[in-house]
């Protein structure tokens, strides 16, 4: 089975639809098999008192003017999902409150993600399950109980899912990568399980890889030195097209695991064995 190649834009689009193709395009040509954003309803997610804070942006001059400047409406969806379907990729999102989730149900999105910060909210999972659409559940800040939960919630409700080994660190360190845990969460919850990386670099995504994850998703943009918390996470129009190939190269090299001659190693064979 191939590896399912997530471009996450996220907010990295900054309130910028011609941003926002340009990512779009980005992936299209790196051959990703999706993009993904993220959906908030900010009076939800945040409190008054947090949006009420001094933060300056592009957009204004406290956190409510920020978090605003970040969220596309719906006209702005419409426009993303005509340009994604017109470019021939799937678009999907993340939620961050059931308001967002709702919204999302006005798309004919064939995936859902849950993130890592909505792993611990039964509530929320519920009222995504009842979806029946194939999920990619992110692992981050999360305990054994909290996937247990989750896993059995999706199990409950036959929702299709998969887990995905996230660390919420931007950017994660390599020494907390843990990608062991790939195999354990497989081993544990009887499922497929995709990686979620906010690290610099590609090694530990190609790692990953070889590990036999079924998703990989990395957030991508167009230059990290751009406005906005998750850029320094991100991969740059180079690094995402030499990680899908890559991807793609070793999925080929893993092989079946099986012993054998191959055709190509038996001229091979009696050239320098014949001495013997």
């Amino acid at each position: 089975m191939s590896v399912f190649i997530v471009a996450e834009i996220g907010i990295n689009h900054n309130g910028d639809m011609n941003i926002c193709k340009e990512l779009i395009d980005l992936a299209v040509n790196a051959k990703c098999d999706a993009v993904k954003f993220q959906k908030r309803d900010v009076y939800k997610v945040y409190s008054k008192d947090f949006l009420s804070k001094p933060r300056e942006s592009p957009w204004g001059d406290t956190q409510l003017d920020q978090k605003l400047g970040l969220e596309f409406n719906e006209d702005q969806y419409n426009e993303i999902s005509r340009y994604c379907k017109s470019k021939g990729i799937t678009w999907f999102a993340s939620a961050w409150d059931i308001n967002s989730q709702k919204f999302l149900r006005k798309f004919d999105l064939k995936f859902n993600k849950i993130a890592s910060a909505m792993i611990v909210s039964e509530k929320f999972l519920n009222f995504v399950a009842e979806e029946g659409k194939h999920t990619f559940i992110s692992t981050g800040m999360s305990t054994y109980e909290n996937i247990e939960k989750a896993v059995n919630i999706f199990r409950n409700a036959n929702c299709p899912f998969e887990l995905m080994h996230t660390v919420s660190t931007y950017p994660m360190k390599d020494k907390d990568a843990n990608l062991n845990l790939i195999t354990t969460l497989r081993n544990k919850y009887k499922c497929n399980v995709g990686y979620s990386g906010h690290e610099t670099g590609l090694a530990i995504s190609y790692a990953a890889t070889a590990l036999g994850i079924t998703s990989l998703e990395r957030h991508i943009t167009l230059d990290r030195s751009m406005y906005g918390s998750d850029q320094a996470a991100s991969i740059e129009p180079n690094g995402i097209i030499n990680l899908v190939q890559a991807v793609r190269k070793i999925e080929k090299a893993m092989g079946d695991g099986v012993k054998k001659i191959i055709d190509e190693e038996i001229p091979i064979s009696k050239k320098l064995r014949e001495h013997l």
